[in-house]
């Protein structure tokens, strides 16, 4: 029994260890993704492709494709749709008119739901024709478990995503820098185009923004299906780290609690990952021999620099595997493809991969230094054959 109960801790403690040793954050949310922003790689997942409503989260969506739309500077009346639309809320009246770009505060910064609704009519002329748009981007982006019914992530039918598609949603949208600058927006003044005297003030939702060194956005939500969800970035030494936490809680606690697993997340990711270089564009792999060319050998080497986002651990355990040509015939030009070579974690996660090109020219023999070498070698073994025959 005393085995028994000693195996069991032991397990129990291994299971809040990485791989490599370091304490997995507590997130209690019940998806969650921690995604490098530059690579892609997740450094952290709790349940990532279970689909899940993600609520207003869903806004980030909304907000990239009117970024993209090319109607920024387009007028958008609201209609009585946007105008009734459940909190939170700006407050639109119907025929109220505001330029497009200025309607994309509201919806990030105070999770404006009639901002959204006002939005999809105006580029996707229905909310399903919008939700169409939506879709197809999430396909193209690669979120593959995805399914927009709404633009403001209000419950409604299959109303879904999973924490890693919405990693690569907000991946993506980082690429962005207008909406980047959106995120990162504490308070703005947004004017009516209709009035010179009314406006609107609103003040950013996202806690972290003040509470976390680095933060550079991205977006709240909650509903009662989808409880507390927070999408997070954050910039630290050169990192840019995104989380993503659905269904943290409800209530009170629920809401204090996607911050924490935010926050756990993101700095479990800034403690315990570096950006190395693991690969070097132009250093030598190897050598391929030649045939039909004077130069007997080229040297092959990496065609790209690689990099990749990797604990102290993985970096001395890095595996590198080559394979390239080891013979081939002339000519040979610079440049030209001999191979791969694969740079994996001690686990066999691929983290880099690129081209194995030769480095330098062989020129294949010419007809006259053909025949000159053919000439050489049948005069060298007749003379041989000659001499052996006298002896």
């Amino acid at each position: 029994m005393k085995r028994l109960i000693t195996f069991v801790l032991i397990l129990l403690f291994l299971m809040k260890i990485s791989a490599y040793g370091a304490e997995l954050p507590k997130v209690k949310a019940q998806g969650a993704c921690l995604m490098d922003y530059e690579t892609g790689r997740v450094l952290y997942e709790k349940n990532m492709n279970e689909p899940l409503p993600m609520a207003s989260t869903t806004k980030i969506m909304t907000c990239i494709i009117a970024l993209e739309s090319g109607k920024l500077e387009d007028i958008v009346t609201a209609s009585s749709n946007a105008a009734k639309t459940p909190k939170v809320r700006l407050g639109l009246k119907k025929g109220e008119k505001h330029r497009l770009y200025d309607l994309l505060y509201p919806l990030m910064l105070i999770s404006g739901n009639d901002c959204a609704v006002a939005i999809a009519e105006h580029i996707g002329g229905s909310i399903q024709g919008f939700a169409d748009i939506m879709n197809k981007k999430a396909k193209e982006i690669g979120a593959r478990d995805t399914e927009f019914v709404t633009p403001n992530g209000l419950d409604s039918g299959n109303h879904h995503s999973t924490a890693y598609d919405m990693a690569l949603i907000t991946r993506y949208a980082l690429k962005n820098e207008k909406f980047r600058k959106i995120i990162a927006t504490r308070q703005i003044t947004i004017p009516l185009k209709n009035s010179d005297e009314k406006s609107y003030t609103v003040s950013s939702k996202n806690r972290l923004l003040n509470e976390f060194d680095g933060a550079i956005g991205v977006k709240t939500g909650f509903t009662g299906k989808a409880g507390n969800c927070f999408v997070g970035a954050a910039e630290r030494n050169g990192l840019t780290l995104i989380s993503v936490n659905l269904a943290s809680g409800w209530g009170s606690a629920g809401k204090q609690q996607k911050w924490r697993d935010a926050k756990n997340m993101l700095n479990y990711g800034f403690d315990n990952y570096k950006k190395y270089k693991i690969a070097e564009k132009g250093k030598i792999l190897g050598n391929t021999s030649v045939t039909f060319s004077n130069t007997k050998e080229v040297p092959v080497v990496c065609d790209s620099d690689g990099y990749a986002v990797i604990t102290d651990e993985e970096y001395k355990d890095l595996k590198v595997h080559t394979d390239f040509k080891k013979n081939t015939d002339a000519p040979v030009h610079t440049g030209d493809l001999m191979g791969t070579m694969t740079i994996s974690t001690d686990l066999g996660e691929t983290l880099f991969k690129c081209n194995v090109v030769a480095a330098n020219n062989a020129e294949r023999f010419k007809f006259k230094d053909s025949f000159k070498r053919i000439m050489e070698i049948w005069f060298k073994n007749w003379i041989n054959d000659y001499l052996k025959s006298v002896s």
